[in-house]
């Protein structure tokens, strides 16, 4: 048997205007979710960072968080952890990592119920680093999914590996990134997908392929491709009861003799291949395959090439060595968070405490990923960075404006005051990037 589990990442920035998110809703989620009810027997792994969780709700959706919701009561769909605002995690400091995993848990308890029950995780952008296994591990995650170009050994079929993180076994999933990629970007087709997961069976038993990919692939990156290719693969792998007529047909059709032939089983797959690929959940791998070694993935993101790697650059597309304003970028929100903890340390009257509280939320949101993405190489778009670098300067102000009312020593009080003018010209030289973009 070989099996499928296919990881669908649902997210949306903060900053994400509400035209956009309509339009995603209606070429991306809806189809899906209609995609999902068509074939009960789908099983998928989902991961949906909780600031869309809250856009969704705020902005009208909540029937698209209502339909996960029912799926994943029904065991169709899983739910994995991440962090809430989707920030590149191996970049920022352990006590924010753990914030935004914290977040990331009570919001879509909230809005999902019981049936949030996420066993592993998802690192945005496949982001990873050997320093995040403790905070998944402590959170009680019993897997973390990976890129493949992050595999120090053999790519594993047939068993788990591990990392060992202070005593406590963290599974670690890869992904096919050249099979997710050919997915999303259209380079394969439902019937070819499939006779290549026959063919990577070989001589072996059992053996599991894991894809992972933006939600928004289907449907909103690639018109109709959720129909064209999932649902394709769905209809292939589809289970047809004796004698009954798959949808849209009026007869048994060519098979209908094996149908009678083999009554006594009571539930026949529609395709031969049906009988060889099973979609699964990612959790249910570790139940069905034996555990490896413990190992030691590399650093990478699943943007991350083998050049990238040898080049010490694993995270390409949010801190790329020699791009300024990844630099500028990271520099002005280190200060942001070094204020805000400052500021939390000195708030001690209602004055103080209220202008902390929104640094706080707002430097939750200033740690998401876009910012930097839209200032690299594959996304050039200054004013994208100007929407998240005006969160950062919202979280500073705020910061600074609690120090400023507590009842602080005046000489930390005036050290405040230079690390917001460190800040402005911090920004200032980014607004003159910006302006050559």
């Amino acid at each position: 048997m070989i099996y499928w589990a296919q990881l669908l990442h649902f997210y949306q920035p903060p900053t994400q205007f509400h035209p956009i998110l309509e339009k995603v809703c209606q070429e991306s989620y809806y189809p899906l979710l209609k995609v999902l009810r068509s074939y009960p027997h789908a099983r998928l792994t989902v991961n949906i960072n909780a600031v869309l969780t809250d856009l969704l709700h705020q902005h009208g959706y909540g029937d698209v968080v209502q339909g996960l919701r029912e799926l994943a009561e029904s065991g169709q769909i899983e739910f994995t952890g991440s962090g809430k605002y989707h920030p590149i995690l191996p970049l920022l400091p352990p006590e924010e990592v753990r914030r935004q995993v914290q977040h990331n848990f009570r919001t879509n308890r909230q809005f999902l119920g019981p049936a949030y029950s996420p066993q592993g995780f998802f690192p945005p952008e496949l982001c990873y680093s050997p320093a995040l296994n403790e905070t998944i591990a402590d959170a009680g995650y019993r897997w973390v999914i990976v890129s493949g170009v992050s595999c120090p050994v053999d790519w594993p079929l047939d068993v788990i590996h591990h990392v060992d993180s202070d005593g406590q076994r963290l599974a670690v999933i890869f992904r096919d990134d050249i099979l997710s990629n050919k997915i999303s970007f259209q380079s394969v087709d439902s019937k070819s997908f499939l006779e290549h997961l026959a063919q990577l069976q070989g001589g072996k038993r059992d053996i599991y392929v894991v894809t992972a990919m933006d939600a928004e692939t289907y449907g909103h990156h690639i018109e109709g491709w959720e129909k064209v290719f999932l649902a394709g693969v769905y209809e292939e792998l589809e289970p047809v009861a004796v004698g009954v007529p798959r949808v849209g047909t009026t007869s048994p059709g060519p098979r209908a003799g094996k149908f009678l032939a083999e009554q006594h089983r009571g539930l026949l797959t529609s395709t031969e291949m049906a009988e060889k690929v099973r979609p699964v959940k990612v959790s249910e791998l570790l139940d069905l395959f034996p555990a490896g070694n413990t190992i030691e993935p590399k650093p990478a993101s699943w943007s991350s090439s083998d050049g990238d790697l040898a080049a010490g650059n694993p995270y390409p597309l949010w801190n790329e060595p020699g791009n300024r304003i990844h630099r500028l970028l990271w520099e002005h929100l280190n200060l942001c968070i070094d204020m805000t903890h400052w500021a939390q340390q000195c708030a001690r009257n209602s004055d103080s405490q209220r202008y902390v509280r929104i640094a706080r939320g707002m430097l939750d949101r200033a740690e998401h990923s876009c910012q930097f993405w839209w200032a690299s190489r594959a996304g050039r778009d200054a004013n994208l960075v100007h929407k998240g670098l005006l969160e950062q300067e919202e979280a500073m102000f705020n910061a600074y404006k609690a120090v400023a009312k507590s009842d602080a020593p005046e000489e930390r009080k005036r050290d405040s005051y230079y690390r917001v003018l460190a800040a402005r010209d911090i920004r200032d030289r980014i607004r003159d990037l910006l302006l050559e973009m």
